[in-house]
């Protein structure tokens, strides 16, 4: 049963030459560190309305893209080579066509929103296949890449916090969320930030990638304090509650098996007194109070859960079923006092594409990760849980979001399954 249960988990024979490592760090930062707000500053309109449609696209999603082509081409037969791509990723393909199929549903019926379709399914499935047959040295790589950005991340959110100052702030075709004074660092959006941080997290907490314990530790310190700065309720809140549980897990296998060092109890008593006079003075000087002003004042987020349910009401069966005119959802939106959020992905897409789109994407999205998963080593499940709980706060992957591809990188580069033959090698 055990070698059965290896097999599940362990990684396919490479049939596929990956790209090479240079250009697979280049897309890595390229999904993790550049947002809509950047590119605004070098004359990208990518989050608004007006503008090339070309613009709409995420950089990395036009690299992925390309790359894709030239792994296809570079060696042996491109038709043999996306054969052996569809072998080994069909939910990742699967996805991939979906995305395209939502592209040309929303082009068919004039709506808007056709790159995002594309950045939030197409392009973590072309990632899922760029990564087929990296070795070990390439995905250390990767997730030396990904600490060294998501580091960046907490350091900028936390500057921003301190400062007042958003150096990538999230635009509307130029316009500033003035009220939202939440740090936004890399990701462009507090909650896009708050959620990838949280699965970081908790995927450091569950044993994901390679660092020590003493930087484990020191990292995930960082990226919690950070998380307080992206003002992400939700996110705080999963965070402590499944990173809590996994250090009383960790705590208690320890005494169990009778397995805790001396110098680490010595540690502890150092540090949780330390720890307390921190929090204190953190407190003292304001950095909670933002936060906690969220949990007091949500800012209507709960109530526009409740009005958002009346919307489906007023649409006839048919329009349930593929979708409605998707002027008469902006309309009722702003009626309602929608127009910045639904605060649920699948609610936005049943609400503009209808349910049987929605049903298609969400079964596409579910194989995908499950796909996933089954190229990782044990231990995904609460990264998992933390992203499927999130993911569910707020539009998220209902809108443009680069957030899958984050946390499919996030999954492959800290969950690496070892191949047989570093295995026999001891690697």
């Amino acid at each position: 049963m055990m070698q059965a249960d290896a097999r599940l988990w362990a990684p396919e024979r490479a049939s596929l030459t990956p790209p090479p490592d240079l250009a697979l760090i280049a897309l890595t930062v390229l999904v993790f560190g550049v947002s809509g707000g950047m590119l605004w500053l070098v004359g990208i309109n990518y989050d608004g309305l007006t503008g090339s449609a070309v613009q709409k696209i995420h950089p990395a999603t036009y690299l992925s893209i390309l790359l894709l082509a030239w792994t296809m081409a570079r060696v042996g037969n491109p038709v043999a080579n996306a054969v052996t791509a569809l072998e080994r990723r069909p939910a990742g393909l699967l996805l991939g066509l979906m995305g395209i199929g939502l592209a040309v549903q929303i082009t068919v019926r004039g709506g808007a929103g056709i790159a995002g379709a594309i950045d939030t399914f197409l392009l973590p499935a072309v990632v899922a296949i760029l990564f087929i047959g990296c070795d070990g040295r390439t995905m250390k790589r990767i997730e030396t890449t990904v600490h060294v950005v998501m580091a960046v991340n907490a350091a900028l959110g936390l500057l921003e916090f301190v400062s007042g100052q958003r150096f990538f702030p999230y635009r509307l075709d130029g316009a500033l969320l003035e009220y939202d004074t939440r740090s936004v660092a890399l990701q462009g959006h507090p909650l896009a930030n708050a959620t990838l941080t949280a699965c970081y997290v908790i995927a450091l907490a569950s044993g994901g990638g390679s660092l020590s314990a003493m930087r484990r530790l020191l990292v995930i310190g960082l990226q919690i304090a950070a998380l307080v700065a992206f003002g992400g309720r939700s996110g705080i809140v999963v965070t402590l509650a499944l990173g809590g549980g996994l250090g009383l897990i960790g705590v208690i296998r320890a005494v169990m098996n009778g397995r805790i060092p001396l110098l680490a109890v010595a540690g502890a008593a150092f540090a949780l007194p330390l720890l307390g006079l921190v929090l204190a003075g953190l407190a003292g000087f304001g950095f909670f109070d933002a936060l906690i002003g969220r949990f007091v004042d949500d800012g209507g987020s709960a109530n526009a859960r409740v009005v958002v349910l009346d919307l489906f009401s007023r649409l006839s069966l048919r329009e349930l079923v593929i979708g409605p005119d998707p002027t008469i959802v902006d309309s009722m939106r702003r009626i309602n006092g929608l127009a910045m959020g639904l605060e649920n992905p699948i609610v936005r897409l049943m609400l503009y594409q209808g349910a049987a789109m929605t049903a298609l994407l969400t079964v596409a999205l579910t194989l995908f990760l499950y796909e996933i998963g089954l190229r990782c080593r044990p231990g995904i499940a609460m990264p998992m849980i933390t992203f499927a709980v999130l993911a569910n706060t707020y539009e998220s992957v209902g809108s443009k979001t680069t957030l899958v591809a984050k946390f499919v990188i996030l999954l492959l580069a800290l969950y690496r399954a070892p191949t047989p033959e570093e295995e026999a090698n001891g690697a």
